[in-house]
């Protein structure tokens, strides 16, 4: 059985699951939508966030909350209390997400370098159209060796993990240029 953080459901976020979660992501977006319909002094931010931490902890009947169902009912939530400016500029911005390189490295098999880049390059952009800012990308070195099919480390390897590397540090720059801030994390390889 899986013991979830405060009773909270886990929250898909495309294709992905963030169970360990807290809220500054939420605060962040309210500030964000505040700002934007010229609220910059509201002043219920945080009662609003303890509100949402009390209904995903205390009456939320689900174990998976869709990010977008979150922030539909937050909408809501600020329609009703009059604050529609706000809710009208709300976008959805996800807590930070984990992808593991070894999943999608199995996913494609070994020998297809190519497809892993091309699925990792949709995996990104799915993730951003999200509302993920903060992606952590974990299994690099075990990535590699899949699909390298084999188990030692050789130079193929390395230059396999290098140029995983630079894929997923210049992504955000073969971007247009994005509205919102993105920080892509590796692991680090030992």
């Amino acid at each position: 059985m899986i013991s979830l953080i405060g009773n909270r459901p886990a929250l898909q976020i495309g294709r992905h699951q963030v169970i360990d979660y807290d809220m500054a992501w939420l605060d962040a977006a309210l500030r964000r939508a505040a700002l934007a319909a010229d609220h910059a002094d509201f002043p219920f931010i945080e009662e609003i966030c303890d509100g949402i931490v009390q209904y995903l902890e205390t009456k939320c009947p689900l174990r998976l909350l869709e990010l977008d169902e979150l922030y539909a009912r937050l909408r809501m939530m600020l329609v009703k209390i009059g604050c529609a400016p706000i809710a009208d500029k709300l976008e959805p911005l996800a807590p930070p997400v984990s992808v593991s390189l070894v999943r999608l490295a199995m996913e494609v098999g070994n020998g297809f370098e190519l497809g892993f880049f091309g699925t990792l390059r949709s995996e990104l952009a799915a993730l951003r159209r999200a509302g993920a800012e903060e992606i952590r990308f974990v299994g690099l070195r075990q990535s590699v060796l899949i699909l390298r099919g084999t188990e030692q480390w050789n130079k193929g390897c390395e230059a396999l993990l290098q140029e995983i590397q630079a894929i997923i540090t210049a992504w955000d720059r073969d971007q247009p240029v994005l509205s919102r801030p993105l920080r892509l994390l590796l692991d680090e390889p030992v």
